[in-house]
């Protein structure tokens, strides 16, 4: 758009606004967001990346939104453990 003005604008001054004016946009867009429901279902996927077997653990709510993703290289109670504390750590940030 700037280009089309007649606006000419370096590639480091473009990536200068997003690191400066990111976080902003990000907070307003998550504030705008409707509250996800209280309900979410748990998705697992075993997938190879790298040529390693890893575990893909997907929450996802009513309406499809993906709430959270995490990518472990262990399945076992641990792993579980931290992909339900950063779901909930998540879920605490968008109450307030």
């Amino acid at each position: 758009m700037l280009a089309e003005r007649g606006i000419d604008v370096s590639y480091e001054t473009i990536r200068r606004w997003i690191l400066k004016f990111s976080p902003a946009i990000v907070a307003n867009v998550r504030f705008r967001r409707v509250r996800p429901s209280g309900t979410c279902h748990l998705d697992e996927i075993f997938v190879r990346i790298g040529g390693k077997q890893t575990y893909l653990w997907r929450a996802i709510d009513n309406e499809g939104e993906v709430l959270e993703v995490l990518a472990q290289s262990r399945r076992n109670k641990r792993a579980a453990l931290k992909f339900t504390r950063k779901l909930l750590k998540k879920a605490e940030i968008h109450s307030r």
